[in-house]
Parts: C-alpha cells; sequence; structure tokens
C-alpha cells in the first residue's frame, strides 16, 4: 500500500481568528488552543486574509504591528504543544470566495504585480517566524488553487517556496492541490527535496459536505445526502472511489518522497449528523491507510465539534460549550 512518510500524521482543526475580514474578530483565543491539545490533538491551520494587516487598503503596504494575533497563535501552539500552520486563505490576487463587491484588485496567476505581491508578503512571515522550529510552524501557501492552468500555478508556488527557503530552508511549505485542493501535482514533485508538501481536501462528495451550506447549496437543489455512494453533481462517489482518490495522493506522496497532508474536510451543519459521521469514519479511515493527517473544518462552528448549532445533536457540555461528543469520538478513533 502506498504511503506518506514525510510529514507528522497531524491531527487537528482549523481556526477562523483571522480569516475573512469583516466576518472574523481578528484573534485568536487561548481557550481553544487548551481544549484541543486536552481533546488530543496536535495541529492548527490558521487560514488568513491579507486584508487583515495591510495598510489604507494598499496591497504593498504592510503593517506588522497587525500581526500580532498570528504571534500569539505560535506562541500557545508552542504553550499547548500544537503544530501552526500558517497559511494564506486570501493572498493578493486570489481567493477561491472573490465574489463581486470584494475581488482582487489583480491576478496572482497573470499579472507580476501581483506575483511580487504575493512574494513580499509571504516573505515578511519568513522573516518575522524565522526563529520559529519547522516542527513547531510550517507554512501553508494558499487556500485552494482553481481556475487556473498547472503551469501558470507552478510559477507562482516555485517563485514564492523559492523566497521563502532563501530565508528559512527548513520551513514546510505545504502547496494545495489544484481543483480547489482536490488533484495532486505531479509536475511539483521535484520540489519535494526543498522542503515542499501538498495539501489536500476532505469534502468529497460535496452532496455530503455541503448540503445546503448557502454559499454552494443556495437553492437548496442538493438532494438528501446519503453514504454510501453519495453525489458530487451527478457522480456517485462510492467507497472504493473515495479510497481510490485518495491513493493517487498517496502515490504521489511515495514516488516523489513527497509531504502531504489533508488541511481542510468536513461536513457543515446542514448534512444529516448521522450521514455525515459515517461519511466522515471512512474519510478518515482512508486518510489513516495512508499515512495523512488531517484538520477539520472548523474547531468552533458550522462544521465543528464545538457550538456547531446542528439541530439534530444531543450535545454534552465541556467548559461552557456545546460539544459534539459522537463527531468528536469519530475524529479521536483516528488519532
Amino acid at each position: 500500500m502506498y504511503k506518506q512518510t514525510v510529514l507528522p500524521r497531524w491531527m487537528g482543526f482549523n481556526l477562523m481568528g483571522v480569516y475573512m475580514k469583516g466576518h472574523s474578530p481578528g484573534h485568536y483565543n487561548e481557550e481553544d488552543f487548551q481544549m484541543m491539545s486536552d481533546l488530543g490533538f496536535n495541529f492548527v491551520r490558521l487560514p488568513l486574509s491579507y486584508r487583515f494587516w495591510i495598510k489604507d487598503e494598499d496591497p504593498f503596504r504592510i503593517d506588522e504591528d497587525l500581526l500580532a494575533p498570528i504571534d500569539q497563535a505560535v506562541l500557545w501552539g508552542e504553550k499547548y504543544g500544537i503544530h501552526v500552520n500558517i497559511g494564506f486563505h486570501r493572498g493578493p490576487g486570489y481567493c477561491i470566495h472573490d465574489l463581486p463587491g470584494n475581488k482582487e484588485p489583480f491576478s496572482l496567476w497573470t499579472d507580476d504585480e501581483a506575483l511580487n505581491c504575493y512574494i513580499l508578503h509571504w516573505v515578511t512571515f519568513a522573516k518575522r517566524y524565522k526563529g520559529s522550529s519547522a516542527d513547531k510552524v510550517s507554512f501553508n501557501m494558499l487556500n485552494e488553487s482553481a481556475r487556473v492552468s498547472p503551469e501558470a500555478h507552478a510559477r507562482v508556488m516555485r517563485a514564492a517556496t523559492k523566497a521563502i527557503h532563501e530565508i528559512s530552508p527548513e520551513r514546510i511549505c505545504l502547496v494545495d492541490g489544484l481543483g480547489g485542493g482536490n488533484y495532486p501535482m505531479a509536475e511539483l514533485g521535484d520540489l519535494a527535496k526543498e522542503n515542499v508538501a501538498q495539501s489536500c481536501r476532505g469534502y468529497i462528495p460535496s452532496g455530503i459536505s455541503h448540503y445546503r451550506a448557502p454559499w454552494v447549496d443556495k437553492e437548496g437543489k442538493f438532494p438528501y445526502p446519503v453514504w454510501p455512494n453519495g453525489l458530487q453533481g451527478d457522480e456517485v462517489w462510492s467507497l472504493e472511489r473515495l479510497d481510490n482518490h485518495y491513493k493517487a495522493w498517496a502515490a504521489m506522496a511515495e514516488a516523489f518522497h513527497m509531504g502531504v497532508h489533508c488541511g481542510e474536510g468536513g461536513s457543515n451543519h446542514n448534512c444529516p449528523h448521522e450521514v455525515g459521521l459515517r461519511w466522515l469514519d471512512d474519510l478518515l479511515c482512508i486518510l489513516k491507510s495512508y499515512n495523512i493527517g488531517y484538520a477539520q473544518w472548523e474547531f468552533t462552528g458550522n462544521f465543528g465539534v464545538i457550538d456547531s448549532d446542528r439541530k439534530d445533536v444531543d450535545y454534552v457540555d465541556y467548559r461552557g460549550h456545546k460539544l459534539d461528543k459522537k463527531m468528536l469520538d469519530v475524529l479521536k478513533k483516528y488519532l
């Protein structure tokens, strides 16, 4: 069986503190790190928007004082034994949620100005966290690249990881697969020797993970989800097909001796809970069989184990929060 052998099999969650300007508080809570550690998890991914730390909406003007919440998250990670993965959910020139009225001023894939700006931001982070060891802090280059050719994507990722490694050669840089993180990129396999790894996603089939999610299924057309044999569009995803999907990631990992991690996954709170749990159990079983770690989207919130506002869950009290014990048990089963 193929195996990913380079990265630790990190298990944990995403935290939303600096995720989306106008919708996120701009800070993190120590309690989240405490709870994750106490529950047995060792990884947190910070999906960030660069708009939190620029001046006057100018993407080239970085105010490093505004990076203090990320500094604090790194310190809490060290305190509680949690690896912190710093990632750009929105980077200069690209966001998968680039909606009308919130669009980027240029394109990372086609504009050299955008590429220079993107590298400027990553160089700032590389210098700032140069003193943090690679086993405590890693970088996730850009969330869910899509609507871009493999050649244009590779050009950007090669330039940016090279700039980071000129400052911190040991820093692990995770590059999301194409197609929104779903397709491994063998064309970047040679970067494995440069501490570049790849990140996949755990949202297949979307008829389960995003059932009635308003940003995907806003018209409510997804059929009632089932598992196994759930739907993604018109395609049926069996357990065997799901296994083959991640086998391709593990095969790439073994062929190039490249690290792979699943940076996001889960089902939103509108998915029937028992269906979502059956699917999650199979997803995590498959990932573990290939030694690929996993980070749930989110810790608290609609996809999470804490305060998820699901209507079909008997929550238990945990430090004054509503804990989804059944989901937690599935996650802990694969630690």
